[in-house]
């Protein structure tokens, strides 16, 4: 892995959609606990199950999510390009990686201490409630993602009676 330094952590986090109109003061904050990574193609960032120390903007390239079959191997889920968010396994315990993540080309990205980026969330609560809403946005994203790709495979039977439909709410 070579650091890249043309840009500063803090310039690298004002042109990532992910961070897009957080207030300087606080970009500042966040930027302390990253440092900017280069990986080449085929480079693997973290197996699953392993310990989610760290999470990754990328700025530029693709990443595949993908997790172990038996039989089968690594199969993949999702990718990641560059203005997206790698992991959210860091956020909650028991911080272990549910997928794995390999570079489809060559990477760029910024690597946060998970651990540095959670006490700053937990001491500003501000910056917290920030990071949170953000980090949940991805993850319904590829939630929805993901239900798309089952519609497709046909994962997902049809239903023509309704009967897997959710129960009505009470209002």
């Amino acid at each position: 892995m070579v650091s890249v330094t043309t840009f500063s952590v803090f310039d690298l986090l004002v042109l990532h959609p992910f961070l897009s109109g957080m207030p300087g003061p606080r970009l500042r904050q966040v930027a302390v606990h990253g440092r900017p990574v280069v990986w080449p193609a085929g480079y693997r960032v973290f197996r699953e199950d392993a310990v989610a120390a760290n999470f990754w903007l990328v700025t530029s390239g693709e990443v595949d999510l993908d997790f172990h079959v038996p039989g089968r191997g690594d199969v993949v889920i999702d990718s990641v390009a560059g203005g997206g968010l790698l992991g959210l396994s860091w956020l909650r315990a028991p911080y272990r990686w549910t997928t794995g993540a390999v570079c489809t080309d060559r990477c760029q990205a910024v690597e946060f201490d998970a651990r540095g980026v959670r006490n700053l969330m937990a001491e500003d609560s501000g910056c917290g409630a920030d990071l949170t809403r953000r980090v949940t946005a991805v993850l319904g994203d590829r939630l929805r993602g993901a239900r798309a790709r089952l519609t497709l495979l046909g994962a997902v039977p049809p239903d023509p009676a309704g009967t897997l439909s959710r129960a009505p709410r009470d209002e």
